[in-house]
């Protein structure tokens, strides 16, 4: 997808900060982080949203919260904990209409949030 910003980056053609990659996922860090520890899990093939999820995607979805155990584990969270998070549709804030994982960590959440 030429006018995907996250395929671009999986196709190195827009720089980013990689902080993990295999063969079907890609994590990067957050050009406008929410917490002190900001990175994107991403799918390497162009999937807009969860809402366009089919059967055939489970596998790289699975795969991309062993990536986020491997983050936390890797960059010292995985007693203290983080979040991961997806926002799908314009009214939860998706602004980039590739499905993409948000892994923060390093701040302590309010109760009830």
């Amino acid at each position: 997808m030429i006018d995907c910003v996250f395929c671009r980056i999986i196709a190195r053609q827009t720089a980013a900060d990689i902080e993990y990659e295999d063969a079907h996922v890609m994590a990067f860090k957050d050009i406008y982080p929410k917490a002190p520890v900001h990175v994107l899990i991403v799918p390497k093939r162009h999937i807009a949203s969860i809402a366009e999820l089919s059967d055939d995607d489970a596998e790289v979805i699975g795969r991309c919260f062993l990536v986020a155990r491997r983050l936390g584990e890797t960059k010292g969270f995985a007693d203290k904990g983080y979040r991961v998070s997806v926002n799908t549709g314009p009214e939860a804030g998706q602004v980039v209409y590739h499905v993409h994982f948000h892994f923060t960590a390093g701040r302590q959440r309010g109760h009830g949030a």
